[in-house]
């Protein structure tokens, strides 16, 4: 059995795999820079490890795997993610980097592939902005540290603004939604339940409002069609 053994379908699991990091799983490194090298574009990325974990908590650490082939000088990596009994792979490739050379390729590759899930794919829609750097070495420089913390909440921020709320809000709801399809069987269970709670679910965040409600029309779905 694959991912859809614990109840979910394909729809649910990229909702997980898509769903915010915590400010604390986000990197952040120097982009291009000013004239004098004081001030660089901070760009948001997210650790290798952290892609990891959201697979092995979304799927099962059972249900992906990836793979690596070599075309050229481009590394390509393919995240394979099972189904039923079924493996369904998503791939995409990364050059050699100036610092790690093929295993910063890897790193990449597979953060890429990770992309084409929907992991992380938000993060090309924050904002880079300019923020003081300090030398890392002879060529390289990172971000200051004490430009952390405007950092985080401009990440934070900007979750809000597409729709999900901070990513505690995130935390919260994850269990709310968890409780729901535990609790919830039926279609009458659904409406009931937004009967009394339509208030609430009115109240949620964007995208978690629309979430909600898909995961309310799809329970009891099998009965409704049986009875249909």
């Amino acid at each position: 059995m694959g991912a859809k053994e614990n109840g979910m379908n394909a729809q649910e699991i990229f909702d997980r795999l898509s769903a915010p990091f915590m400010p604390e799983e986000i990197d952040w490194r120097v982009g291009s820079t000013n004239g004098d090298k004081t001030k660089g574009m901070a760009l948001a990325y997210m650790d290798a490890r952290a892609v990891m974990d959201r697979l092995d908590a979304a799927c099962g650490p059972q249900n992906w795997q990836c793979q690596y082939t070599q075309a050229g000088s481009i590394m390509i990596c393919a995240i394979g993610i099972k189904f039923g009994d079924d493996w369904v792979w998503k791939q995409d490739g990364a050059g050699a980097t100036d610092f790690e050379g093929e295993k910063g390729a890897m790193s990449d590759a597979f953060k890429r592939a990770a992309v084409r899930w929907g992991i992380g794919r938000y993060l090309y829609d924050i904002k880079a902005p300019w923020v003081a750097i300090q030398p890392m070495g002879s060529k390289s420089f990172k971000i200051a540290d004490d430009a952390r913390k405007g950092l985080d909440d401009l990440y934070e921020d900007a979750i809000k603004r597409m729709g999900w709320g901070n990513p505690t809000d995130v935390a919260v709801y994850k269990l709310l939604n968890a409780f729901v399809l535990d609790t919830l069987t039926q279609p009458s269970d659904a409406e009931k339940y937004r009967a009394k709670y339509g208030g609430m679910i009115s109240q949620l965040r964007v995208k978690m409002r629309q979430h909600h409600n898909s995961q309310l029309d799809r329970i009891g779905g099998p009965q409704r069609e049986a009875a249909e």
